[in-house]
């Protein structure tokens, strides 16, 4: 009976201890998962509130591309 004893002690202990390094992994990733998400989110609030400065010179272009045609037709006339 004694020998049972002790294998059923030495397969606890060794539970206990896999508990042990499945929480530790499970307490990092949980600090990367949240870390992750803060630097997600950060990244959305800088990609909202910064300016699109390509769309502004798209707009110069076209607004310049308009009135080149315009003078050729007023030299036309």
């Amino acid at each position: 009976m004694n020998k049972i004893d002790e294998l059923m002690t030495l397969l606890q202990k060794k539970e206990r201890d896999d508990d042990k390094c499945k929480n530790t992994i499970i307490w990092i990733l949980a600090i990367v998962g949240a870390v992750a998400a803060v630097a997600g989110i950060a990244y959305a609030v800088y990609r909202f509130f910064t300016p699109d400065y390509l769309e502004d010179f798209e707009d110069d272009f076209d607004d310049d591309f308009d009135d080149y045609f315009d003078d050729e037709d007023a030299e036309e006339n």
